[in-house]
C-alpha cells in the first residue's frame, strides 16, 4: 500500500526521497507493506503542540506516533476485516529537534531520521517502552529491524532506546 511523506516545515532542509527509500525498506523489513502509513516532518512549534495535546507534555520531541489499530499486541501484525483497516497509522518525526540533537552529538541527520522512524514504527506495531521489560522487547525488535537494515543497506544504525534503560 501507500506511504505518504509529508514535510510541513521550513526550518530545516529535508530531501524526502532519502528518507522515503529508507522507510520503504523498515516497512519491508517488518513485513507492513500492504498497509498505508503517513510520515509526517514537523518543526519544533508543530511537535511541541501535538506532544502537549495528545501526551500533555511540554517542549519538542523527536517522534510520535498514532497508531490506527490501538490496542495491537507488541510485534503483532494487525489482521484487517475490510479493506479500510489497511491503516497502520501515522508518525510524526520533529526533525527540527532530531537535526539540533544530531548537530550536538555529532550524527548523521538522515540515519537518525531513519533510527526514529523504526522507533515509531515500532510504537505503531504495539511496542511500548514505559517499563524496563517493556524496553527490552522494544530495544530488540529495534536492534534486530535495524541490524537487516544495515546489513541490506550498508549501514551501522543502532536503536533509538539502546541508553533508556540500560
Amino acid at each position: 500500500m501507500s506511504l505518504l511523506l509529508r514535510n510541513l516545515q521550513s526550518a530545516i532542509p529535508l530531501r524526502r526521497a532519502p528518507l522515503r527509500a529508507r522507510i520503504e525498506l523498515l516497512r519491508h523489513i517488518l513485513g507492513i507493506r500492504r498497509f498505508d502509513l503517513g510520515v509526517v516532518c514537523v518543526d519544533n512549534q508543530g511537535i511541541q503542540r501535538l506532544n502537549r495535546i495528545y501526551r500533555q507534555a511540554h517542549g519538542p520531541t523527536d517522534v510520535l506516533s498514532f497508531p490506527f489499530h490501538e490496542d495491537l499486541r507488541a510485534g503483532a501484525v494487525p489482521q484487517p476485516e475490510c479493506p479500510d483497516d489497511l491503516n497502520l497509522g501515522d508518525i510524526f518525526l520533529g526533525v527540527e529537534y532530531i537535526f539540533h540533537q544530531c548537530q550536538e552529538n555529532g550524527e548523521n541527520y538522515y540515519d537518525i531520521l531513519t533510527v526514529t522512524a523504526a522507533h515509531g514504527l515500532c510504537h505503531l506495531l504495539g511496542y511500548k517502552h514505559n517499563t524496563a521489560a517493556e524496553w527490552r522487547e522494544m530495544f530488540q525488535k529495534e536492534k534486530l529491524t535495524l541490524e537487516e537494515l544495515n546489513r541490506v543497506a550498508g549501514t551501522s544504525l543502532q536503536p533509538l532506546t539502546k541508553n533508556l534503560f540500560g
